[in-house]
């Protein structure tokens, strides 16, 4: 065990990956010689050489449909994009390409690739540098979305991804990328996808929640002697449809909680889901706090995502409903 954060856990799973397969390749923008913009992929190149860990051009389109290409002809491509908000140019290659090649050949074709990308908020870049736009992916027939909330479910998560054979959006908070630390082992070790952890046990109310929201959560819950379950979803496509529904059936009340906006949001997947499993368990309506339906603001992004004021408010307004 090594005390490690998220870009250490994650740099981990992508050395302890390029060891044991030497169909494993990385690619994208900077990622050899400088480790990438968040050095995640710091020293990989010099451990592995240019052939397993390529610097691209700055092309996201590009970077996609090679990595496509890769996965058709047998390798295990693992492309980073540097801000998730830079991916739009290549959503043609992921929504056509990358999530129906599979489907498309009937499944001659399986698609391992892991397309690799921070998301969110946390470094106050403004609207091109921290958006979250998760369910753009979520609501892609074809797509695995998972996101972890800490560095051990990091690289567990992302060892899984890389060993599936079907294509993986994998989402990293960069808000927590430095300021989370625990221990992770040194060596192989998988955390399974598709499936939620409940993180905290409670009787009163069901928090929801994935990604960087995850400690936040878990803080104002701690801090505030709240009776909650407090469940990190961690896959958001295929989504741990049971965990939830068993959870909101013995509370009574549930509280849906994420960084990006809440119009179309995943929360509203997660409300419906519930309302059309256990309606008839529910004490309170289902709230969601979330992002404002507006571009993530430079100066004001703390007052943008979710904090301790409006997830108790929400919390306080089921309980007592």
């Amino acid at each position: 065990m090594t005390e490690m954060n998220m870009v250490k856990a994650l740099n981990s799973a992508l050395d302890t990956m390029l060891e044991r397969d030497k169909n494993v390749i990385l690619l994208g923008e900077d990622i050899a010689k400088d480790g990438g913009v968040f050095r995640v992929t710091d020293g990989l190149y010099a451990k592995y050489g240019g052939e397993r860990v390529i610097s691209t051009p700055l092309s996201e389109l590009g970077i996609v449909g090679m990595g496509i290409g890769m996965a058709m002809d047998g390798l295990r491509p693992v492309p980073e994009i540097q801000f998730l908000d830079f991916i739009y140019t290549a959503m043609d290659q992921i929504v056509s390409q990358m999530a129906k090649i599979r489907y498309r050949t009937n499944g001659d074709y399986t698609l391992p690739m892991v397309l690799r990308t921070p998301y969110g908020g946390g470094v106050s870049g403004g609207p091109y540098h921290s958006q979250s736009s998760e369910a753009y992916f979520a609501h892609t027939a074809g797509l695995v979305v998972v996101t972890p909330s800490n560095p051990y479910d990091a690289k567990g998560l992302l060892i899984s991804a890389i060993e599936s054979n079907d294509p993986v959006m994998f989402l990293e908070p960069k808000r927590i990328y430095y300021s989370i630390k625990n221990d992770v082992p040194d060596n192989y070790y998988k955390v399974d996808i598709g499936r939620a952890k409940r993180i905290l046990e409670g009787d009163d109310v069901t928090l929801i929640t994935y990604g960087p929201m995850v400690p936040l959560v878990k803080s104002v819950v701690q801090k505030n002697n709240v009776n909650a379950d407090v469940i990190d979803l961690i896959t958001l496509n295929p989504f741990d449809v049971n965990s939830i529904i068993n959870s909101v059936k013995r509370t009574g009340r549930a509280v849906i909680v994420h960084e990006a906006p809440k119009m179309f949001g995943a929360g509203a997947e997660i409300a419906a889901t519930i309302a059309e499993k256990a309606i008839d368990y529910l004490q309170a309506p289902i709230l969601r706090v979330t992002g404002m339906d507006i571009p993530v603001p430079f100066i004001l992004e703390d007052y943008y995502v979710p904090n301790e004021k409006r997830i108790m408010n929400a919390i306080n307004k089921v309980i007592n409903y």
